[in-house]
C-alpha cells in the first residue's frame, strides 16, 4: 500500500509522457526539470546559453560570474495542474553575490508542494491531513577564466517527501539525495557588423549529477533527472535602444533506458530488477549508448527547442520559443509567449505556454510569473 502511494503520486501528478511507449525515460524528482522562472519559461524552458539573470541557478551557475550588478535576487510562482486542482505548484527563491568581477557565488531554492491531501481508511474515519512535498536547495561558484569563458560548479540537496503514512508504518521515510552541477558560459565581446553589433553566446550543464533515491528501506532506488544541456545564441545589437536574442538549446537525460533485458519480448519485474541494478554513474554513460533500437532511437531521447527575446531600451522584453521532443520518448510539443518590465532596480516577468501534442502538459493554459530585484554597484564586462 505505501509503495501504491507513492507510485499514484509519481505518475498521476508528475507523468508527461504519453503511457502507450514502454520506453519513455521517468526519474524520481522531476519537478528539478520544470522551468522555475517566467523569462526561461517565456522562451520554451531555456537558459543554458541565454543572458545572465537572478535564476541562472537552475540553468548554468557558470553565468553568474558575468553578471552586471553586486547582487539579485528573484523569486517566482509556478501553478501546476491548475485546471485540475488548486494548490499544486512550485516556488523558488534564488539569491547570487559578486565577490569581485571575476567570480560570483549563488544560492537557491525550489520547493514543489502537492497540496494538502486528506486520507479516509473508511467513511466514518475523520481523515487525516497530509503536505507531500519536495524541495532543492543549491549552492554555487563561478569564476572567470577569461574574459570570454567563465566555469560554475554547484551541489545540490534533494529531499521528496511523497510518502503517505500508513498505520504500522515503520519504513516510511522521506528520501534524499546529494548531487552536484558542473556548466560552462562563453559570452563573445562586442563585435562590429556592417549594420548592427553582435554578441554570442554558448553554454553547457551537466546537472543533477547524483545518487539514486528510496522511499523505502531496502526498496527500489530512482534515478534522478541527471541531464546534459547546451545551446547557442547570438544578440543583434540594433541600436542602443533595441536588441534581438535569438537562442537554441538542446538537452540530454543522461539515464538508462528501460528495455527487455530477458528478450521476452515484454518489460517485467526481472527486467526491471536488472534496470535498477545499474549504478547512477554507469547510468550516465550508459546512456549515450543502450537505446534498443540504436543510434536512431538515441537521437530520439534529446529534446530542443528554440527561443527569441527582444529588449527594448533594457525596460521592455517581449519573448517567444517552441519546444519539441520525440512522440516516442514523451511527445512534449508546445510554444511559449513571455514578457517582462524593468522599472528601476525591480523587473516583472510572465510567460505562457501553448501545448501542440496531444498530450496535455501540466502548465498549459497558465500564467506564470517571477520577480526579480537587482542591486549594488555595476560591474562592466568587456
Amino acid at each position: 500500500m505505501k509503495k501504491l502511494a507513492v507510485f499514484l503520486l509519481l505518475t498521476t501528478v508528475f507523468k508527461l509522457a504519453a503511457q502507450e511507449e514502454q520506453r519513455v525515460i521517468t526519474t524520481a524528482v522531476p519537478f528539478l526539470t520544470i522551468a522555475a522562472d517566467a523569462r526561461s519559461a517565456g522562451m520554451a524552458d531555456m537558459g543554458v546559453a541565454t543572458s545572465v539573470d537572478a535564476f541562472s541557478q537552475q540553468w548554468n551557475s557558470a553565468k553568474f560570474a558575468f553578471a552586471e550588478r553586486k547582487m539579485g535576487i528573484g523569486v517566482s510562482y509556478t501553478p501546476y495542474l491548475e485546471s485540475v486542482i488548486a494548490d499544486i505548484g512550485l516556488l523558488s527563491a534564488n539569491y547570487y553575490n559578486k565577490i569581485d568581477d571575476q567570480s560570483a557565488f549563488a544560492l537557491s531554492l525550489r520547493y514543489f508542494t502537492l497540496g494538502e491531501i486528506e486520507l479516509r481508511q473508511t467513511l466514518d474515519d475523520g481523515g487525516t491531513i497530509v503536505k507531500p512535498n519536495e524541495l532543492a536547495f543549491d549552492g554555487s561558484y563561478s569564476l572567470k577564466l577569461s574574459p570570454t569563458f567563465s566555469m560554475g560548479v554547484g551541489a545540490r540537496y534533494i529531499r521528496s517527501n511523497l510518502k503517505l503514512p500508513q498505520e504500522g508504518s515503520i519504513d516510511s521515510k522521506a528520501a534524499s539525495t546529494f548531487a552536484v552541477d558542473v556548466s560552462g558560459y562563453y559570452r563573445s565581446r562586442e563585435i562590429a557588423y556592417n549594420s548592427f553589433d553582435g554578441r554570442w553566446r554558448a553554454g553547457f550543464n551537466l546537472s543533477n549529477l547524483g545518487g539514486k533515491i528510496a522511499y523505502d528501506e531496502n526498496g527500489q532506488e530512482n534515478f534522478i533527472p541527471t541531464n546534459l544541456k547546451f545551446g547557442v545564441g547570438f544578440d543583434f545589437i540594433l541600436d542602443q535602444d533595441n536588441v534581438l536574442g535569438l537562442t537554441s538549446e538542446f538537452n540530454k537525460l543522461l539515464v538508462p533506458t528501460p528495455q527487455d533485458f530477458n528478450g521476452d519480448g515484454q518489460l517485467d519485474s526481472a527486467d526491471n530488477d536488472e534496470y535498477q541494478d545499474i549504478g547512477f554513474f554507469s547510468g550516465v554513460f550508459k546512456s549515450f549508448g543502450d537505446a534498443p533500437d540504436g543510434f536512431g532511437e538515441e537521437l530520439k531521447e534529446f529534446t530542443w527547442a528554440l527561443g527569441a527575446e527582444y529588449t527594448y531600451q533594457d525596460a521592455f522584453m517581449l519573448r517567444t520559443g517552441f519546444f519539441n521532443e520525440s512522440e516516442e520518448k514523451g511527445y512534449r510539443k508546445f510554444f511559449t509567449l513571455g514578457a517582462g518590465f524593468k522599472f528601476k532596480s525591480a523587473q516583472v516577468d510572465l510567460a505562457y505556454l501553448f501545448s501542440a501534442s496531444k498530450v496535455r502538459n501540466p502548465v498549459e493554459n497558465t500564467l506564470r510569473f517571477s520577480l526579480t530585484f537587482n542591486l549594488g554597484d555595476e560591474f562592466y564586462n568587456d
